[in-house]
């Protein structure tokens, strides 16, 4: 793209993944230390309020940044600058209202959402702490989806990274400071959680600041040669580039925005509804009673940790190939499109299907090490969830494909299809008593893998540029066999060896079966050509690591 300056949409997605891998390990520092200042009944009114703005944040930014991240491409495809600026200008407008009346209703009814949703009235103060972040996050999302549009995904990175960092920091110090001044008042504790989570609303503030910034400091880069000073804008044929109706660009914005927004709330919502359906089906029909019901689905939280890892590393993915491939369209560059899609969707299997096996294959010393003394029921959890989670991150692909195609209300017809088959299953499987919490992530690989085949059959019966599934996952799927059996062999040999070294020995029989494991798939992958010399070209330094590895 003119405006990338070289970054195509692979090293967009390296970007992100590094902002990614930043981001998870600041969240880690933030939430360990805030349990513990809060204790577990302060955290769980931080826990309730974050789970209401989850639902409003879904509504905000799944769908609207996507909408204006394709229209801005497909603008910038055409060359039409003065639709892409009109486009993003009638955007930040759009984005405004929905977040003045999302923080609106936070702010006015805090009360009644944490008594009637949520049943913790106390955590009124902590959803009121919450409503100026929605707003901000929606004016930031704005600026995002422009500069993802026009393929530039570091100001998002970057952004995110600070976002996190001063949500981390203020958080914590707003949190200990608040806890002081009350100490000894009965409101100390939502208060405090409510000065924990007002971190997030300085965090977006800063969020906001630096994306104003770097626009105006990089307009001329964004915007392309017109308001850069090369072309004067008036030298253009008003037939060549005039602008949408703002209407009209507002209805584009929401008739492809509301779609995927409604699908991921609705996934949200099912997954609220899934979380209180397994502790009433434990106890009323499995028969465990309430402190039973409790560790199994705690045990199963853990699980839920560790299962969401590969999704996090294919996220950035699907966000650079929205533009990647409505560009291409849009110039009708139909074998582009293809290539895109079928590349990302192996890189996506070359990433994603090694985690899953490894997740499932070493499930029991992975719980032992980081879970000690939790429900021997993890393991077993932790292997089913291993597999589902390849289904999701084909899920997150396919509908990142089907989207930039122009194909958002299908992909929320697969969602809502997922959700529903996973609610049935959990009803029926989590009752049985020979079955209780295992239910759970069989109803998660069930319908994962639903939706992954009906996606894959809108593909088929819609798109010109479907991915070539066998082409796409017959070497990480061969490489991936190979490396579970190495891990599970290095691993059971060296536990042997080290078993009266305990929790320490798993540790070291753990990492060295990883290490090993890793070592063979490169391999195998490179000899399978899993991952080939031209998709190594993708990816920033790719090209050297390849003359290195005589990659073909």
């Amino acid at each position: 793209m003119s405006k990338t300056k070289g970054q195509n949409y692979m090293h967009g997605a390296a970007i992100l993944t590094v902002g990614v891998i930043i981001m998870k390990i600041l969240g880690f520092c933030y939430k360990i230390p805030l349990g513990n200042i809060l204790g577990d009944e302060g955290y769980s009114m931080f826990m309730g309020a974050y789970s209401i703005y989850y639902i409003f944040f879904t509504l905000a930014t799944a769908g609207l940044p996507v909408a204006l991240s394709r229209m801005v491409a497909e603008a910038d495809a055409n060359g039409r600058v003065r639709q892409e600026e009109k486009t993003f200008r009638v955007a930040l407008v759009t984005f405004t209202v929905i977040g003045t009346v999302f923080a609106l209703i936070m702010f006015c009814f805090p009360n009644w959402l944490a008594s009637t949703y949520l049943e913790n009235p106390d955590a009124g103060p902590s959803v009121r702490a919450m409503a100026p972040a929605i707003l901000l996050v929606c004016i930031v999302s704005a600026y995002r989806g422009y500069c993802q549009g026009n393929g530039n995904m570091l100001p998002t990175t970057v952004d995110e990274v600070l976002e996190v960092f001063f949500k981390v920091v203020s958080g914590l110090v707003i949190a200990v400071l608040v806890l002081r001044a009350y100490r000894g008042d009965p409101m100390a504790l939502p208060m405090g959680s409510a000065g924990a989570i007002f971190g997030v609303s300085v965090g977006s503030a800063v969020s906001l600041g630096y994306m104003i910034v770097y626009k105006r400091r990089h307009y001329a880069a964004l915007s392309g040669p017109y308001t850069a000073g090369v072309v004067d804008p008036n030298d253009v044929p008003e037939d060549d580039d005039t602008a949408d109706p703002a209407l009209r660009i507002v209805r584009d914005i929401l008739t492809i925005g509301i779609p995927i927004a409604t699908g991921a709330c609705i996934m949200a919502l099912l997954n609220s509804v899934d979380s209180k359906l397994c502790m009433n089906r434990l106890q009323s029909a499995a028969g465990f009673s309430y402190r039973e019901a409790k560790v199994l689905y705690g045990v199963y939280g853990k699980a839920q940790t560790l299962f969401n890892l590969p999704a996090a590393f294919i996220t950035p993915l699907t966000i650079s190939i929205v533009p990647a491939i409505s560009g291409a369209l849009a110039r009708r560059e139909f074998k582009t499109a293809a290539a895109v899609s079928e590349d990302s969707m192996r890189i996506s299997a070359f990433l994603a299907i090694p985690m899953g096996v490894g997740l499932a294959v070493l499930a029991e010393p992975i719980m032992q090490v980081l879970y000690p003394g939790s429900h021997l029921a993890g393991a077993g959890l932790l292997k089913i969830m291993g597999a589902a989670s390849f289904f999701v991150c084909l899920v997150l692909m396919e509908n990142a494909v089907l989207q930039a195609s122009g194909r958002e209300k299908l992909t929320m017809l697969t969602l809502i299809t997922g959700g529903v088959i996973k609610i049935v299953i959990n009803w029926f499987l989590v009752a049985r008593r020979d079955v209780n919490i295992y239910g759970a992530p069989i109803g998660t690989l069930c319908s994962y893998c639903t939706m992954a085949a009906m996606n894959y059959l809108f593909m088929c019966r819609t798109l010109s540029h479907r991915p070539r599934l066998l082409k796409v996952f017959t070497g990480p799927v061969l490489a991936s066999a190979l490396m579970g059996l190495t891990a599970w062999g290095v691993f059971g040999i060296l536990q042997r060896a080290l078993m009266h070294y305990r929790r320490l020995g798993t540790l070291l029989a753990m990492g060295i079966a990883i290490l090993a494991a890793v070592a063979v798939y490169l391999i195998a992958a490179i000899a399978f050509r899993a991952v080939t010399k031209e998709d190594m070209k993708l990816i920033p330094g790719g090209e050297k690591i390849a003359r290195i590895l005589h990659m073909r």
